[in-house]
């Protein structure tokens, strides 16, 4: 199964690939408690092609849901972006990834508490690390306290299948991540 698992795996990777080269996708890694919620918002973005739950920023590789929850690994529950930038930017991407969450709380959301909750940029690139930095500072301007770590991407492993598109899914919203403007 695992090994069933793996190859279906390759060849959705092989072929976002493929869509990506051709259309000139981009891509985001952003972690913010719960990859649920965090998933649930950032696919309802216009111009987000697909998202995918999983974990990153760790040390073990690929790793399993059960090893991530012992708060051992190192992983923080993450979302991969892939979306179109004639339609949006990283940027608008970014604002709803802090609208969506408490950027203040630490190796926290809501309920959900260990280092694997943490709020997190996995930048990609020079560009995405400065729009984080800009979007902290706006933030911190008007009041908010934020503890976003801003870090370079590493590897992403994908989460299991029952992971991905949960709330969709299950037909529910999420428990733990609520929408907040907070940027004009």
């Amino acid at each position: 199964m695992k090994k069933l698992f793996s190859l279906l795996t390759l060849s959705v990777l092989t072929l976002n690939a493929q869509k990506m080269n051709d259309k000139k996708y981009e891509r985001a890694i952003l972690a913010s408690g719960c990859f649920w919620g965090t998933e649930y918002h950032l696919k309802r973005i216009p111009g987000v092609v697909s998202t995918r739950c999983g974990y990153t920023g760790g040390h073990v590789p690929n790793p399993t849901y059960k090893q991530v929850c012992t708060g051992t690994t190192g992983h923080a529950e993450a979302v991969e972006v892939i979306y179109d930038p004639l339609k949006v930017n990283f940027e608008t991407i970014c604002k709803v990834f802090f609208e969506t969450h408490d950027p203040g709380q630490l190796n926290r959301q809501g309920p959900d508490i260990g280092h694997q909750y943490r709020s997190a940029v996995f930048y990609l690139n020079e560009e995405q690390k400065k729009i984080t930095e800009k979007l902290i500072e706006i933030l911190r301007s008007k009041g908010h306290k934020v503890v976003t770590e801003v870090t370079p991407a590493g590897e992403f492993y994908p989460a299991e299948d029952y992971h991905q598109n949960y709330y969709d899914t299950k037909g529910t919203t999420p428990y733990c991540h609520f929408y907040v403007k907070k940027f004009d």
